[in-house]
């Protein structure tokens, strides 16, 4: 419990951390970034990392000169891209073995099924949707890499929807994460952001259950 709630807080505080990262590393700094959505974008055992809360918050540092943006957008997008391509090569390799598992000890099969009707449903825009999803966002390239999407055309929806989601949050936190209003409540911000990013899972979610019971009843 205490290790979730230190998360949770460094979630929360994600632009206290992030520039505490900036003060001691410097320039390294692009590399812990890099690494961070490599590894949420590109490893299914680790979908927890901190995805659209981060990028605003260096965003935000980005906009008084601790960062820059420009660097910031190629570094991110790289990260974002190589970690659904790596993601993608590894649910081709093993994503059939361990979906017969019946158990597995690092990968949530839940949230792996989730991501497989996910993908059923939206077909290859999901590489893209899924961007804006916490959780699914990890679990979609892998889903892709299990049912055989064609490379060429996943590498077209991954730079697509990785040039979209690491523009949008990164702009974000560049033009509005500074107003004093934001800074004031910079927490409530990363929470809304959190929440608005679950939403469209949420609502896929709704409509599922709501067309499995239609099914039923029909």
């Amino acid at each position: 419990m205490d290790i979730l709630i230190k998360f949770i807080n460094v979630i929360l505080h994600i632009d206290t951390y992030l520039n505490l990262i900036v003060q001691q590393y410097g320039v390294l700094t692009y590399a812990v970034l890099f690494l961070i959505i490599f590894l949420e974008t590109g490893l299914v055992i680790t979908p927890f990392l901190p995805g659209d809360s981060m990028l605003f918050a260096a965003g935000a540092l980005a906009a008084i000169s601790s960062l820059n943006i420009a660097t910031l957008l190629i570094i991110i997008f790289l990260a974002a891209f190589l970690g659904d391509t790596a993601n993608y090569h590894i649910g081709k390799k093993i994503g059939v073995k361990i979906l017969e598992r019946e158990h597995t000890r690092f990968i949530n099969k839940e949230h792996l099924i989730e991501a497989q009707n996910f993908y059923k449903k939206h077909g290859s825009m999901t590489i893209v949707i899924a961007r804006f999803i916490p959780i699914i966002r990890t679990f979609a390239p892998f889903v892709a890499g299990i049912g055989k999407m064609k490379y060429k055309k996943f590498i077209s929806y991954n730079m697509v929807g990785g040039a979209l989601w690491v523009t949008l949050f990164l702009s974000g936190g560049y033009f509005f994460g500074n107003l004093p209003f934001i800074k004031e409540n910079f927490s409530y911000v990363l929470i809304a952001i959190i929440l608005i990013s679950l939403m469209p899972g949420v609502i896929v979610f709704i409509n599922e259950k709501r067309n499995g019971r239609g099914n039923e009843a029909f």
